[in-house]
């Protein structure tokens, strides 16, 4: 495993650590009848990471920008195992980065600034949207760590039948 490869699955499985927390409060929201005590919690949680501090927020973007670089670096090795499963892993990541900037940051943002006559049902539909985006990018995530297992896999695999094919191959050229 090279250290490129460890810097995705180290990346990836911090954020899906943050996102996992956040499914304990998302889970209620989305799966379970919605209760004034699951809103509250939710917005609580919200408003918790909304009002975290600049180092923290920098902290979190800066490592989603070091597991992309980490993976256009496994990519440009360039070969069948780099193209499937850096690619697709960077898909399945790239997807991710969408899904927070486009479902997740907008989601919050409109919790802490309501509009003008914003009822709370439609906060609560809101938390349940950002709860959604967070679950559909923990697929996300699990998609990567699933190609870089795949990846792993697949060069192990590649090593042990070499090895077989050389062993074989060294036993003809004896009998011969």
């Amino acid at each position: 495993m090279s250290y490129r490869h460890a810097v995705v699955l180290s990346t990836t499985s911090f954020f899906l650590g943050v996102l996992f927390i956040s499914f304990n409060v998302d889970y209620r929201l989305l799966y379970g009848e919605v209760t004034p005590e699951a809103f509250q919690a939710g917005l609580q949680f919200y408003t918790t990471f909304y009002n975290a501090p600049v180092a923290v927020k920098t902290l979190l973007h800066s490592l989603i920008g070091i597991d992309i670089f980490a993976v256009v670096l496994k990519l440009n090795k360039w070969d069948e195992s780099a193209l499937f499963f850096d690619g697709s892993s960077l898909v399945a990541l790239m997807a991710g980065v969408v899904l927070y900037l486009s479902v997740v940051i907008p989601g919050v943002k409109t919790l802490m600034e309501p509009l003008a006559g914003e009822t709370e049902a439609e906060r609560v539909e809101v938390l349940r949207i950002v709860g959604a985006g967070n679950t559909m990018t923990i697929g996300c995530l699990l998609a990567v760590l699933a190609m870089q297992a795949g990846q792993e896999y697949a060069r192990r695999y590649a090593v042990r039948e070499l090895a077989r094919f050389k062993e074989a191959e060294m036993k003809a050229n004896k009998t011969q």
